[in-house]
C-alpha cells in the first residue's frame, strides 16, 4: 500500500502542464481529483515517475452554453456541476448520474473530465456521455481538436489521449425540447461502481412515434457502448410496453460483457436487459 517513488509537480496553465507530460518521456501522470489514481498507485499498478497536478488551471473550470451544447471544464467538480443551473436546466440525466458517484467527500474532489479521461470500465460518465453524444477537447503540443466519446474509450484505463496531451472540457448535447432521460444503474454493494448502467434519452414526435432516441451501457464490459440494437427497435415506433421489452431483450447485443467473482457474463447480460428496460418504460410510458 506504499508507492514507488515519484516526482510532483504544480502545472499552471494547459501549456506548461503539456510541457512537463513532454519533459517527462513518458513517465509522467496527470493528477485531477486523485481519487481513481491514488489507489493505483498505491497499489503500484500505476509507477509515473512524476505526477503533474493540473488542479490549479483556472481555464479547466466552469460551465457554459454555447449553441446546442453544454461545455463542462475537465477540472470542475462533481459538486459543482450538480449546483449549476446550465446543467439542471438542459442535462438533468448528467445531474442525475453524477449523484450516483462515490459519497459527498468524492463529489467534492472529483472531476467531470478525470472521470472520463481515467476510463474505468464501472465508471458512470462515460455511457452518459455517449448517449449525450458528448464531444472531447483536447489539446496537445500541436493545438486543440475535438474528438468523440464514441470510440475515445479503447479498453481498461485506454483512451485515444495521446501521451502528451490532456482533456480540457467536455462539450454535451442538449436533448431535443421535450426530451426524457434517465441513468439507471446496478451498483457493487461495497464500492457502488456501476455493475451495470444503462443511460436513456428519448423524445416522441406529436403522433406520439419516437423520434430520438439514445441508449448506452457503461459497468457490462471493458468500455461503455452505444445499444444501438435497442435504438433501432425504437426508432419511429409507437413506444408499447411490448415493443420496449423486445428492445431492451437486445440491451447486451451491441458490447461485449465482462465476468468477475461479482457478476458472470451471462448475469451481466441479464442486468443489461432488465435495467433497460426500467429505464424505456420510465422515459416512455
Amino acid at each position: 500500500m506504499i508507492p514507488s517513488t515519484f516526482s510532483y509537480v504544480q502545472a499552471h496553465s494547459v501549456e506548461e502542464a503539456i510541457r512537463l507530460l513532454r519533459d517527462s518521456d513518458g513517465e509522467g501522470k496527470l493528477l485531477a481529483g486523485g481519487h481513481s489514481l491514488v489507489p493505483l498507485l498505491k497499489f503500484r499498478l500505476t509507477t509515473p515517475g512524476t505526477l503533474i497536478d493540473i488542479g490549479e488551471i483556472p481555464e479547466l473550470r466552469g460551465v457554459r452554453k454555447e449553441g446546442n451544447r453544454i461545455i463542462i471544464g475537465a477540472m470542475t467538480t462533481y459538486r459543482q456541476v450538480l449546483s449549476d443551473p446550465l446543467v439542471a436546466q438542459h442535462l438533468p440525466v448528467l445531474a442525475q448520474a453524477i449523484g450516483q458517484i462515490g459519497d459527498i467527500q468524492i463529489r467534492n474532489r472529483g472531476t467531470i473530465g478525470g472521470n472520463i479521461a481515467h476510463a474505468d470500465p464501472a465508471a458512470d460518465l462515460p455511457g452518459v456521455a455517449l448517449a449525450l453524444d458528448a464531444m472531447l477537447e483536447i489539446q496537445g503540443e500541436d493545438g486543440a481538436e475535438l474528438v468523440e466519446a464514441d470510440g475515445f474509450f479503447l479498453g481498461p484505463l485506454v483512451t485515444a489521449l495521446p501521451e502528451t496531451s490532456l482533456l480540457t472540457s467536455v462539450s454535451f448535447l442538449i436533448p431535443p425540447e421535450g426530451a426524457r432521460s434517465t441513468y439507471l444503474k446496478y451498483a457493487h454493494p461495497a464500492s457502488g461502481y456501476a455493475v451495470v448502467g444503462v443511460c436513456a434519452i428519448a423524445a416522441l414526435d406529436p403522433d406520439g412515434v419516437v423520434s430520438t432516441i439514445r441508449v448506452a451501457v457503461n459497468g457490462a464490459g471493458d468500455v461503455a457502448y452505444r445499444a444501438r440494437s435497442v435504438e433501432d427497435k425504437l426508432l419511429g415506433h409507437a413506444p408499447t410496453a411490448e415493443r420496449i421489452r423486445q428492445a431492451a431483450s437486445l440491451a447486451a447485443d451491441d458490447g461485449e460483457m465482462g465476468s468477475d467473482q461479482f457478476a458472470s457474463e451471462e448475469y451481466r447480460r441479464h442486468l443489461c436487459c432488465v435495467y433497460a428496460q426500467r429505464a424505456l418504460e420510465a422515459i416512455l410510458l
